[in-house]
């Protein structure tokens, strides 16, 4: 394992000579995917990563459905690997960071949260290794992430409730795991979570505004009206639903690897429970398109939401609180994101298809969240 390298480290690299490989193009390889220079990839994985080089260049592929970081399937390696950067174009402050993902999917190898194995962190500010932005690499995880309504064939209504249940249970693992024990005790400050959060996405709306939505500017004055004592701290993941999970048949169908660690801290735990709900009945709210679809169908065997929350509170050994602000506040943080996203395409600076659906979802987003403050489902 490569330590991590310091922000400040990158000014400090004398440039390294230009590969031969990378003298004369090969005309042979595939274009490059939006935002990552393979051939420098493949260079730096030589230099720094030499046991995981092999005789053929590497290649790699954007996955599809990303809004936010940017993520990449890097074949060509002795193992198959991911790369994750930033996205393309506007970022907002403190968000998309490399370095918190990676330290904590780092961390929680061996235990009972499943993630893939890290490979490294760079600093790569001088865009010698490919990307011009910081990135980390991980190993891949053979599974797939249930998104859409078409995968629930491949799955018995038997296997779809034991996975759903099974994510629950293992959401109460990450927040009954003491964060000291695995290194994490600096990652967040618990006090006042809640507070910074609502000030946190307060920013990141105002920093992505361009058009008027009185809805969503209610539903953050209400919030932060009414903000419920904490019950339980702990580590948060901070987008936790089905999508952001692999699901492998290896062994049995189960929950493989929980992905998507950017916004992970230590808080209020029932944050996650919030968003967990809001995903779980998100083809309910909004558009099933973009970042709101979901393969979540009872029809298919999915439990309702209350039952993940029964097998959530049985493996913590306590009582969920009641979700009413935290589902409120799921549907203001997403909406929020979903405003960036559409602030975003709207400058020209998204990759790939569907963005320009994105700002209709905000206003049902908005309307849940108050509903849910209303004590309406």
């Amino acid at each position: 394992m490569t330590q991590p390298v310091p922000d400040t480290a990158a000014a400090a690299v004398p440039a390294l000579p230009q590969p031969p490989a990378l003298r004369t193009p090969d005309r042979s390889r595939p274009a490059d995917p939006p935002g990552l220079d393979v051939a420098r990839l493949d260079a730096w994985l030589r230099r720094t990563h030499p046991d995981l080089a092999t005789g053929e260049p590497l290649r790699a592929t954007l996955f599809a459905g990303g809004r936010s970081n940017l993520t990449y399937r890097v074949d060509g390696a002795r193992v198959p690997l991911v790369l994750r950067r930033p996205p393309l174009g506007h970022v907002q402050e403190t968000a998309h960071d490399m370095a918190r993902e990676h330290r904590v999917i780092h961390a929680l190898g061996g235990t009972r949260v499943p993630v893939p194995a890290t490979v490294d962190l760079v600093d790569d500010t001088d865009g010698s290794a490919g990307t011009g932005t910081p990135f980390f690499v991980m190993e891949r995880v053979e599974g797939e992430a249930i998104s859409d309504p078409a995968q629930n064939a491949a799955y018995s209504p038997a296997e779809l409730r034991a996975v759903s249940l099974e994510l629950g249970e293992l959401l109460a693992e990450l927040h009954t795991l003491d964060p000291a024990s695995v290194g994490l005790a600096d990652l967040g400050r618990p006090d006042g979570y809640l507070g910074r959060q609502l000030h946190r996405w307060g920013r990141q709306y105002d920093g992505s505004r361009s058009r008027d939505l009185p809805a969503l500017d209610a539903l953050q004055e209400r919030l932060r009206e009414h903000v419920p004592e904490t019950v339980r701290t702990g580590l948060v993941h901070g987008d936790y639903r089905l999508d952001n999970a692999l699901v492998s048949r290896a062994g049995g169908v189960h929950v493989a690897a929980v992905l998507d660690w950017e916004m992970a801290t230590l808080g209020d735990a029932a944050v996650d429970l919030g968003m967990l709900g809001l995903y779980w009945d998100i083809r309910r709210i909004a558009p099933p398109d973009g970042l709101t679809a979901s393969a979540v169908d009872p029809a298919a065997g999915y439990p309702d939401f209350a039952e993940l929350a029964d097998a959530y509170a049985a493996r913590l050994g306590s009582p969920v609180p009641d979700l009413s602000w935290y589902r409120a506040f799921a549907a203001y943080k997403l909406a929020v994101i979903l405003e960036g996203v559409h602030f975003r395409f709207r400058a020209g600076e998204t990759v790939g298809e569907g963005f320009d659906a994105i700002g209709a979802m905000v206003l049902p987003l908005a309307d849940e969240g108050l509903a849910r403050l209303d004590g309406a489902s």
